[in-house]
């Protein structure tokens, strides 16, 4: 996996528990356009500090260009703010 560490905007869901799990998310590609990505399976969900913030790290699978893909996205809980670590 490569890293790119990009943001990205991201349709979630959130449990009454408050678990938080991503569905799709949009990014936009070097020619400027954008590609929605749903997320097919969550394989692993951790904690870990990154530059002093905490953040949830989503590594995950899916089907992209017709190939199955693993990817690794983080939540900063302090910003709220989504993005695309690795693919």
């Amino acid at each position: 996996m490569k890293i790119i560490a990009r943001p990205i905007e991201v349709v979630s869901y959130t449990s009454n528990k408050g678990d938080v799990r991503p569905l799709r998310f949009r990014l936009q590609m070097e020619d400027e356009t954008i590609k929605v990505i749903k997320v097919d399976k969550v394989i692993v969900k951790e904690t870990e500090k990154l530059a002093g913030n905490i953040m949830l790290v989503f590594k995950c699978q899916s089907l992209i260009d017709d190939a199955m893909k693993l990817f690794e996205i983080k939540y900063d809980l302090k910003t709220c703010r989504w993005m695309l670590y690795k693919i």
